[in-house]
């Protein structure tokens, strides 16, 4: 029997021939796919600006860059991420530190947050910069965490990886409405692809300018950047260290195609959520919670086996491997991984993401998973839990 990924890309013929049309166009790169891509991301989250880049991490570190983040400053975000969200401070030689999760949305509790803010404004050790992570595509309570910036001064980086085509009340995730910055994830996983690739976007004219000038090593050709007048038409100069964040035409043009079918991908994991909440009624598993007022992208749908003593995590997870469901786990706490243990974060520092972390299972979940394939999975979960 053919194994059930966790996640997997979706790619129509459209998307290939929009593909082939840029190969056989005069530009592979730094051409004119990136712009439309950008503009029409932009417009679709109500933003107005987007910067595309090579993918999400570089996002994230360009986010922090242009906020000013650097060495005696401090980041705050969610034990409960991948290593990127936290590393991106590092990259800019400040500190990190984390705000445990809530127990139902397993994104940034804001109670704690708030607790911690208060209690660090009495040390004189605020965050610069918070980074509020949209964990498996539902929305963070933006308009609280929005609140508190204003009232402590920090500057807020949406981390939406997993959230493109998510919305908060009336807002759309990316509309950067409560945030400085918004950062997406193309990798083939998320809800759209463009292969590798990311994109910040942002309200605020400056912040994309600068953006754009780092993600290509600091250079501009724009004589009112420059100096001194320019050689001739040849002419550029370096102004900033950047880096050689660029996306190609290549994965615009792809990601044009998928943007144009992203209300379809959302309703169908809607769908699926549907579904697997109906198949998983009575079973001994928590269901992933979702917040009032806010729509998931569904990027994810994690289920918690409680440590009740019958059947732990890890028996669940390697017996439906063993049946070909190739289920996956989201996410290892940052602060447990070693490279942070030798920071000085300590098992125990947040203990609602170590228990969440401990009972999680993230199931197959993807535009192509077939209804079949979803009883496929709930058999083997009632089989396993009996």
């Amino acid at each position: 029997m053919k194994d059930i990924p966790y996640a997997r890309q979706n790619i129509s013929q459209a998307d290939i021939d929009a593909v082939v049309r840029v190969l056989g166009s005069d530009w592979l790169t730094q051409g004119p796919a990136i712009t439309q891509f950008e503009e029409a991301v932009a417009a679709y989250c109500g933003a107005r600006h987007a910067s595309a880049v090579c993918n999400a991490t570089a996002a994230l570190h360009l986010a922090c860059r242009v906020l000013d983040l650097g060495p005696g400053d401090l980041l705050w975000t969610s034990p409960n991420t991948f290593v990127a969200s936290a590393n991106c401070a590092l990259y800019c030689g400040a500190s990190v530190d984390f705000v445990d999760i809530d127990s139902r949305t397993y994104n940034m509790s804001v109670d704690e947050l708030e607790v911690k803010l208060a209690r660090a404004e009495k040390e004189g050790r605020l965050p610069k910069i918070v980074v509020a992570v949209h964990f498996g595509g539902q929305p963070c309570d933006m308009a609280a965490i929005g609140a508190l910036a204003r009232r402590y001064g920090f500057a807020v980086i949406e981390d939406a990886s997993h959230a493109i085509g998510a919305t908060d009340g009336a807002a759309a995730v990316g509309s950067c409405i409560h945030s400085d910055i918004t950062v997406f994830s193309f990798h083939p996983v998320k809800i759209m692809t463009t292969g590798e690739g990311g994109m910040l976007l942002t309200n605020r004219a400056e912040v994309d300018a600068k953006a754009k000038l780092l993600r290509s090593h600091g250079v501009t050709r724009d004589p009112s950047l420059m100096d001194q007048p320019a050689h001739g038409p040849w002419y550029y100069q370096q102004i900033e260290l950047g880096y050689n964040y660029r996306m190609t035409d290549i994965q615009a043009a792809l990601g044009l195609s998928q943007l144009a079918r992203l209300n379809e991908f959302i309703e169908r994991r809607h769908t699926l959520a549907r579904n697997y909440d109906l198949l998983f009624d009575g079973l001994p598993l928590v269901p992933p919670y979702q917040r009032p007022n806010a729509r998931s992208a569904w990027h994810l749908y994690v289920v918690r086996v409680p440590g009740d003593g019958r059947k732990t995590r890890n028996e669940v997870f390697a017996r439906l491997r063993d049946k070909g469901i190739l289920v996956n786990v989201h996410y290892i706490p940052v602060h447990t991984q070693p490279y942070y243990l030798r920071l000085g974060f300590r098992l125990g520092d947040f203990p609602e993401a170590e228990r969440y972390y401990e009972e999680a299972i993230s199931l197959p979940m993807f535009v192509g998973l077939s209804e079949t394939d979803q009883e496929r999975v709930a058999e083997q979960l009632r089989h396993i839990l009996a």
